[in-house]
């Protein structure tokens, strides 16, 4: 088992800390082209709430981010990490520009970029290995379940393979992928999430994310919540399941998450993950000291 922070040792010589950036970025799931309502789950700030704000320039952000972290980091060594919206959904020339400015700052170790496996055409492929030749750039992507009925009921817009599509492109140009895989989806089972962190495992994505499903204000699920429709795990529930998942959970995929902590002004349920050092030391104690 190898989880981030041992990986970004191994290949950056230290400790790296990811910077959330703001590209003013929008989605098609919500500007009319697939959708407007975005999915289910998705806040009015598009997965941002902790990124820097998007009326700033890149270097702007980087240097304001690098500061609300700097009692955490000395050696200065960091990830730009696009995470709002949907990071590579607009013009190419944009993106050239944004990604330029981020990859191109002397403390930048490698360009991290949040989108959605739709939403990554051949001009944006091409200019990703582009950047590739200058420094790292992996690509996050929104799978969240492999199972097309709970992706229907959460408005997720795009097939399951366009996502094998996506990650065969982005592997043939040596690009690290990161797959993002939400936990206590609406009528999903141990069994379901199961069988989708092991075919995102067997997908060719490099590193994959485990995230607790929340319930955030001002969202359709949060409506779903209020009228009984869904039930949002407890925390032993999903420390058991971070057991069963994590154990299929081969060497060479960097586990880059286990949980997920919503800002908490607008936070609904579950209220317990509000307290992120409580909920990371049990899953220290309880799901990874019995795998190491």
């Amino acid at each position: 088992m190898k989880l981030l922070n041992e990986y970004l040792r191994e290949r950056f010589g230290g400790k790296v800390y990811k910077l959330s950036l703001n590209g003013g970025f929008t989605c098609p799931n919500r500007d009319g082209t697939i959708g407007t309502g975005g999915c289910i789950f998705c806040s009015a700030g598009g997965s941002g709430e902790f990124a820097e704000k998007a009326e700033l320039s890149i270097s702007e952000q980087i240097e304001g981010s690098k500061k609300r972290v700097e009692r955490k980091i000395r050696d200065g060594k960091y990830i730009a990490y696009f995470q709002a919206y949907t990071g590579t959904y607009a013009p190419v020339e944009r993106l050239r520009s944004l990604y330029t400015e981020a990859i191109e700052h002397p403390d930048i170790v490698a360009l991290s970029i949040a989108t959605r496996p739709d939403c990554v055409s051949s001009e944006v492929l091409d200019l990703l290995a582009e950047l590739n030749h200058i420094k790292p750039v992996w690509i996050e992507l929104g799978l969240q379940t492999i199972h097309e009925k709970t992706a229907h009921y959460i408005r997720r817009g795009y097939p399951l393979s366009v996502y094998d599509a996506c990650v065969r492109e982005l592997t043939k140009r040596n690009i690290e992928v990161i797959t993002h895989v939400i936990l206590g989806l609406p009528g999903e089972t141990l069994e379901d999430m199961v069988e989708t962190v092991e075919y995102v495992c067997g997908s060719g994505s490099k590193g994959i994310k485990l995230q607790l499903l929340h319930i955030l204000k001002g969202t359709d699920l949060e409506t779903e919540y209020i009228a009984g429709n869904v039930k949002v795990l407890s925390e032993d529930e999903y420390i058991d399941i971070l057991k069963t998942c994590v154990s299929v959970i081969p060497d060479d995929v960097v586990i880059h998450r286990l949980t997920g902590d919503g800002d908490k002004r607008i936070l609904v349920a579950p209220l317990w993950s509000g307290d992120k050092k409580h909920v990371l030391n049990r899953i220290n104690k309880e799901v990874l000291m019995d795998r190491r």
